[in-house]
């Protein structure tokens, strides 16, 4: 395509080398779309014909048919997709084929083709997103009113809801939708910027044909290139996108850390479903969370991705570099690493069962009552906190100290600590109901999901 300029051949090494065709052919669909437009503009400039532009767009609807089916080969000998189609519509039509490059470049084409994936990929990360939403959703309303153990630390804090706690993790998925959503609305996709320069093609031209080709397609945000040199050279984004898909990562592997601790027989609060775990090649007794600590693991390789283009991108001259080819092995390989967990994820936490054993027995541990001891003393008795405070973490040390339960201290011995103390009043606080009733500032509403 380029080889009227060069003596030599190209260095076989070299050329192996700076191939993309066995990564970029993800992009055959939407490169197919960038040419069908552009073909229809060289009609209307009477750079082809009516007939050849339609013998071209019929053979890249012929392609287009065969990646839909999933038929569509790549042919690993090309340079990259651009070429690979490039030589499929001239198998097809011939000669004129040659016409098809006229008046573009494939740097045009690549970042209309990375946008377009980008706009079709954020749907299919909302999918699997929203999914997990719903069963968070579930499982909350499931586990309505039961008590949990809230930690701070890593230490016994407060007695929580069990919904509060899930939903935790719904409210920072939620933001991820959100995100996503908020990227969608705002990536527009450009066409006509030329190598660099613009076209010597008409916006009219490329307008009327973007929209004739889109108006079917439900889709938006489609333009002529305004700033040509920033339209080639930008790859905002795909940091954008990686940055989304690194705060998703961020809340799984938060998930997934909390869900394999809690899961220990030293936390035992609940059980992972056996179908997302497995067992140990010596030791029969193992059930081992090895989908979560996968999640955790594939943490390092979602940031590294954002990293990777970012530092990529950090000195690049305007406009357009071959440095620039190195942003789609990261992009492709975090889009499908976070819809596989997300999928996953969303079916494991419908399987996930609270161990109500374990956690009466954590909730018997009294200090995690002693916030809520220190309140009553503060809004019944109108104590200083810190006055009561200092009382009532006094009180948890003597306990301690004399491994001595509080409920079944004598209200005089309470007394020492507090005269506001005494055995009833202690006992009816220290217990789960009390905690979760006396916070007035929560939600006792499950959230609803957003169309």
């Amino acid at each position: 395509m380029w080889g009227g300029r060069f003596k030599k051949k190209i260095d076989k090494d070299f050329e192996q080398f700076s191939n993309s065709i066995h990564y970029d052919y993800v992009l055959a669909k939407y490169d197919i779309y960038h040419s069908i437009i552009h073909v229809n503009v060289l009609k209307r400039a009477k750079i082809l014909t009516a007939n050849e532009a339609r013998r071209i767009v019929a053979a890249l609807k012929t392609i287009l048919k065969q990646i839909e089916k999933g038929t569509f080969n790549p042919d690993l000998s090309c340079e990259d997709i651009h070429t690979d189609i490039q030589n499929r519509v001239g198998k097809k039509v011939g000669r004129v084929a040659l016409k098809m490059h006229s008046l573009r470049s494939r740097n045009d084409q690549v970042v209309f083709d990375e946008k377009w994936y980008c706009d079709t990929e954020i749907l299919a990360v909302g999918e699997p997103l929203t999914a997990l939403l719903y069963n968070i959703t579930c499982i909350a309303e499931q586990h309505w009113g039961e008590a949990f153990i809230g930690y701070t630390h890593t230490q016994r804090a407060q007695i929580v809801p069990f919904s509060s706690y899930v939903l935790a993790f719904y409210s920072m998925f939620e933001r991820d939708y959100t995100r996503l959503m908020a990227f969608y609305d705002n990536l527009f996709k450009y066409i006509g910027a030329g190598a660099l320069a613009g076209s010597s093609l008409s916006r009219e031209a490329y307008n009327q044909e973007t929209k004739r080709l889109l108006k079917n397609m439900k889709l938006k945000n489609f333009r002529v290139a305004e700033n040509p040199l920033d339209t080639v050279s930008d790859r905002d984004f795909i940091v954008e996108f990686l940055s989304i898909l690194s705060i998703i990562q961020m809340h799984l592997s938060r998930m997934a850390e909390d869900f394999i601790l809690y899961s220990t027989q030293e936390f035992d609060l609940f059980n992972i479903p056996e179908e997302f775990c497995t067992g140990s090649s010596l030791m029969p007794h193992k059930k081992n969370p090895d989908f979560l600590e996968l999640v955790r693991g594939y943490t390092g390789r979602i940031y590294g991705n954002l990293v990777s283009v970012l530092t990529t991108m950090k000195g690049l001259p305007l406009t357009y570099n071959r440095d620039m080819q190195l942003d789609k092995e990261p992009l492709f390989s975090s889009i499908q690493i976070i819809k596989d967990e997300l999928k996953i994820m969303a079916k494991l936490i419908k399987g996930i069962t609270l161990n109500r054993t374990g956690i009466s027995r954590t909730l018997e541990d009294e200090r995690l009552y002693a916030t809520e001891l220190a309140e009553f003393l503060v809004t019944e008795k109108k104590v200083p906190f810190a006055q009561a405070h200092d009382c009532v973490g006094r009180l948890i040390r003597y306990a301690e100290d004399k491994k001595v339960r509080i409920k079944e201290m004598q209200t005089r011995l309470l007394k020492t600590f507090h005269p506001a103390l005494d055995t009833r009043t202690v006992k009816k606080i220290m217990t789960p109901g009390y905690a979760i009733d006396s916070k007035k500032s929560i939600s006792r509403r499950l959230p609803k999901l957003k169309k």
